[in-house]
């Protein structure tokens, strides 16, 4: 390949990444800060985790014409069979909606706090950088999925049981 023809390539793959890039800086391919959802409180932050379908291929024999035995079990002529693919879809994709910790509100302090939090539970294992790197996301991913949703962007429920964020009392009857 020619030189310029390999800049060309080499440039149009950097741009497809940009491509994957979200607004919070990550490049997760699968949870975004997003346009919140209809029936949302304004001001509120909203992530967005969306689930592929899950597509099973299924093969199957159909029979033609059965064998042609004789009593004592001679075959005269074997079966005919004629095979069939489809695809069938086993789980449908999904989208999921949770609150999120705004972008606004991740400051350096605050994910430092963060990691501490994650740090303490044994999730988070690295320097305390107030940075929103890789390694804070896996852990905040690692945190929330088991009950909430399976992200690398901070929920707000996340965020109440690591203790960092006011929890609203009920109002008094």
């Amino acid at each position: 390949m020619s030189r310029p023809h390999y800049l060309a390539l080499a440039a149009a793959c950097l741009l497809a990444a940009c491509g994957a890039a979200t607004t919070s800086g990550t490049t997760e391919p699968f949870d975004t800060w997003a346009d919140a959802p209809e029936g949302a409180e304004p001001g509120t932050c909203w992530g967005k985790v969306e689930t592929p379908a899950v597509v099973e291929t299924i093969t199957e024999q159909i029979i033609l014409q059965p064998a042609e035995t004789l009593d004592d079990g001679t075959v005269l002529r074997p079966a005919a069979y004629r095979t069939e693919t489809r695809q069938a879809i086993v789980e449908e994709r999904k989208i999921t909606w949770f609150e999120a910790v705004c972008a606004d509100d991740l400051k350096p302090e605050f994910v430092a706090s963060v990691q501490r939090a994650l740090q303490v539970r044994g999730l988070y294992r690295g320097a305390i950088t107030g940075q929103m790197d890789a390694r804070t996301r896996a852990a905040i991913r690692k945190f929330q999925a088991p009950d909430g949703p399976d992200s690398g962007l901070l929920s707000v429920d996340a965020a109440r049981q690591l203790g960092l964020v006011a929890v609203e009392r009920p109002e008094d009857a």
